[in-house]
């Protein structure tokens, strides 16, 4: 949690305050239920859930200080359902949504909104390998990345608390 913390008081010296946050760091190793071998769950726990919180509790004041500070945090939409054996990861995405809706009830009367970002296959290094879909079909950051722009850019009347993104028709739940 130090080294976090120090870059949020580095922004704010820098910027003067913090106005948003965004959780995007993610990865995903192989578990099921039936692995004894918890070494890929720790993992993944630790970047998939405790970095987001340990980011949280550290912006939170300066957010709260703000009175229209935005969280987005990049959940899944494994965070929404599970479709395969990879527990391990939906586990951590559903952390995640806990997480979002946790904070999202914490900081509303001070005018922080939080949003769970829930895509699907997007074009990255983490989803390379796959041969689900096509990497064509999938997701362009560039666009989760105007998604978040504009949540970011919403008043506190328009808040949205889930934003489910497909990047080909599958059913949500």
């Amino acid at each position: 949690m130090g080294k976090s913390c120090c870059m949020g008081r580095r922004n704010r010296a820098r910027f003067g305050r913090i106005d948003g946050l965004v959780n995007n760091a993610g990865i995903s190793l192989a578990m099921s239920i039936r692995d004894a071998d918890e070494v890929a769950l720790d993992r993944i726990w630790a970047v998939n859930c405790k970095a987001p919180l340990n980011m949280i509790r550290c912006a939170l004041p300066h957010l709260e200080a703000s009175g229209a500070g935005r969280i987005v945090n990049v959940a899944s939409l494994s965070g929404k359902r599970v479709r395969n054996d990879n527990v391990a990861y939906k586990m951590s995405k559903f952390a995640v949504m806990a997480l979002t809706h946790g904070v999202r009830r914490l900081g509303w009367d001070k005018g922080v909104r939080a949003t769970a970002l829930c895509p699907s296959f997007v074009r990255t290094d983490m989803v390379a390998g796959s041969t689900r879909i096509s990497q064509a079909e999938m997701t362009d950051p560039v666009d989760l990345g105007e998604l978040v722009a504009t949540v970011m850019a919403l008043p506190d009347n328009a808040s949205i608390a889930e934003l489910l993104v497909n990047c080909r028709l599958e059913d949500m739940v």
